[in-house]
């Protein structure tokens, strides 16, 4: 809808993880995953090795291919490594409003989970998870321009033309408490993916958190709160 390039993430600890261990834990793991009722696969899977300035050891492109769970994890066994990366794409369905034609829409988006080695990019899985999942652009989850807020001083002026015309049609109380509604129900699907993650991996801990938000968890929180 508006030109917005902040990306959020969800990071997972596992409990037990290892070398030994690490692939069993992704089969769990993206047997959970919302796939999008349209496009109901995995799309590639890439394998990197030491850090991301080397070139992948191995990139398949999935996309029209019957791979499930145990196939794409047996095809990473044979780079089984502590000091690897391997990263699978796929697509979920979150509510996105399209400002051309002012409604929203239920559209596939990329949804995309890495599984680092411990020894992967000097231990990069100490900050970023076990498991790191780029879940899409952060305004699917936070809205525009500081929306849905309940408080109106909260609410930031336009920066362009696109987002003054988005506050302006926002104005409407229709159309703010659909703003809200499909918001939520975009959070709503993020935390039931999350509730299935606690009950199919040993999870140590996870966090919410993307490259505008300051708390983005807190502020999922304040929108689910507010009335």
């Amino acid at each position: 809808m508006l030109a917005m390039a902040n990306r959020a993430y969800l990071s997972v600890w596992s409990k037990d993880f290892a070398e030994a261990t690490m692939l069993d834990q992704l089969v769990q793991l993206l047997g959970t995953v919302p796939f999008s009722a349209g496009r109901p696969a995995f799309t590639e899977l890439v394998i990197r090795a030491v850090d991301p300035a080397q070139t992948a050891l191995m990139e398949l492109d999935l996309q029209g291919l019957p791979v499930d769970v145990p196939e794409l994890v047996r095809l990473a066994r044979d780079h089984l490594y502590d000091d690897s990366a391997y990263q699978v794409g796929t697509h979920w369905d979150l509510w996105v409003y399209d400002l051309s034609q002012g409604r929203w829409q239920l559209r596939p988006q990329r949804l995309e989970i890495t599984c680092h080695g411990e020894a992967y990019e000097n231990g990069v899985c100490a900050e970023r998870g076990h498991f790191l999942a780029d879940i899409g652009l952060e305004h699917m989850f936070t809205g525009h321009a500081g929306l849905p807020n309940s408080r109106a001083a909260s609410v930031s002026a336009p920066q362009h033309p696109a987002e003054e015309e988005f506050l302006a049609v926002m104005a409407r109380p229709e159309k703010l408490r659909e703003y809200y509604q499909k918001t939520r129900e975009n959070i709503q699907k993020l935390l039931d993916w999350i509730q299935a993650l606690e009950r199919s991996v040993p999870l140590k801990r996870s966090w919410l958190w993307s490259e505008g938000e300051e708390n983005f968890e807190a502020r999922l929180d304040e929108i689910l709160a507010a009335r």
